[in-house]
């Protein structure tokens, strides 16, 4: 079978998404193609976004392919499955510049995992993956359209129907292959994510350490994808890693739900001549691992901290053994081996604005940067969202959006200075 892997071209207008706006590297359809192949299947990447095409062009290339499937992402890389746009104006829009192919159509992403009957229904689409995509990806091409009700994870129309089959699926991290990037997709691919610290040189790249998180942080959305921890094996990781070094990539950025600390893997990278960045919880990270954090060549921390009171992380569900005074020791000493050390902090009740300038501008002082507080999104998939509403139901993307909207006057510096409403986002298709 023939399977387009289709990243759109991304466009943000009117949307709340705070997520970063440049091309990165599309993990999951790596992975997707890596095993699709593996599996006698001819795959490819059609990424808009990184090509920097519009919707007729990309047409044109997936036309060419003459593919037997297409299949569609709902957020710009698996970095962003955790904060996607919550419209899904653009995949619709590219899957109907691409309908009239005849090829079977299938989504993936976080509204097929969180809301799977209207993301289906929404884009139109004859299926969507539940939960982390590649190897189901492989099921649906071994498997013949009649017989696709035999696969987990799938939400697909059934004689007139949309039925969810099983649940959100997880994918042994054990099977997935060290990818190898074409050197000059690695050459073009100049951003630096979450690197300030100095101007660029080289290219960047990102991959993954691991998946999931042991942590149930109430504003993160990981329930239906990215849950359960799991890390990948220590000589693939390298093996990658060294093939995007020898691509040329100069920097490269873990996209790990929550990058932990690691000692083998840090003295391999301690060897190798390459920059990285990463997110994580600074409270894990005993100072002499921060020491070899940097000596490894971490350039870039970006740390949640999210509330200055135990009440307020508690409220957040952080499982932080920490004071907010050791939280502050703790980045200073991150930032001696560290160029750019970031603390995140969200808006929480209870934490009082002149504690928080404070608490800024000591951290300024020594060179760490702390966010002003943002609003936090309930996004559907989220504890957040349960905690509010329940569990996801047709409407939570639009319950979620007008909350924000109605709650929040101001938004941060990446956002749109006036989002609109979902109904009217996802209209302006065309």
């Amino acid at each position: 079978m023939k399977i387009a892997l289709v990243n759109p071209p991304w466009s943000f207008d009117g949307s709340i998404y705070f997520g970063c706006r440049e091309p990165h590297l599309p993990l999951e359809y790596g992975y997707a193609r890596a095993l699709l192949t593996d599996a006698g299947h001819d795959a490819a990447i059609f990424d808009a976004q990184i090509d920097g095409i519009d919707t007729a062009a990309l047409q044109s290339r997936v036309a060419d392919f003459a593919p037997d499937m297409i299949v569609v992402t709902t957020a710009p890389s698996y970095l962003f499955w955790r904060c996607a746009p919550p419209e899904l104006r653009i995949p619709q829009h590219t899957l109907a510049a691409l309908d009239g192919l005849g090829a079977l159509t299938v989504a993936v992403g976080p509204h097929a995992s969180s809301t799977p009957r209207i993301a289906v229904k929404k884009l139109g689409v004859d299926a969507g993956v539940q939960g982390e995509c590649e190897e189901v990806l492989v099921k649906l091409a071994d498997t013949p359209r009649e017989a696709w009700g035999t696969i987990a994870g799938l939400v697909r129309h059934h004689n007139e129907d949309i039925v969810v089959q099983g649940g959100p699926q997880a994918v042994d991290m054990a099977r997935l292959p060290a990818l190898r990037w074409h050197p000059d997709i690695v050459q073009r691919h100049a951003h630096h994510h979450h690197r300030f610290d100095t101007a660029l040189h080289g290219p960047g790249a990102e991959m993954e350490v691991s998946r999931g998180c042991p942590y149930h942080c109430t504003f993160c959305a990981k329930d239906n994808f990215r849950d359960r921890y799991r890390r990948r094996p220590l000589a693939t990781i390298l093996d990658e890693l060294d093939g995007l070094i020898a691509a040329g990539a100069s920097y490269v950025y873990f996209i790990d739900e929550i990058f932990l600390p690691w000692r083998e893997l840090l003295e391999a990278l301690v060897e190798r001549p390459v920059e990285f960045g990463v997110q994580t919880r600074i409270d894990l990270w005993r100072p002499d691992m921060l020491d070899l954090l940097g000596r490894a060549g971490c350039v870039s921390i970006e740390a949640g901290v999210e509330s200055l009171t135990p009440h307020g992380r508690d409220w957040l569900d952080k499982d932080c053994k920490l004071s907010t005074e050791e939280l502050r020791d703790r980045l200073i000493h991150a930032k001696r081996s560290v160029p750019f050390v970031q603390a995140n902090l969200i808006m929480t009740e209870g934490d009082d604005p002149e504690i928080i300038m404070r608490w800024r501008e000591e951290l300024q002082q020594h060179g760490v940067w702390a966010n002003e507080p943002v609003p936090l999104f309930p996004y559907p998939g989220s504890p957040e969202y349960r905690r509010m509403w329940g569990l996801p139901d047709d409407d939570a993307w639009e319950r979620a959006l007008d909350y924000y909207l109605d709650r929040y006057a101001s938004f941060s510096d990446i956002q749109e200075a006036q989002p609109r409403r979902l109904a009217e986002l996802e209209r302006a298709i065309g």
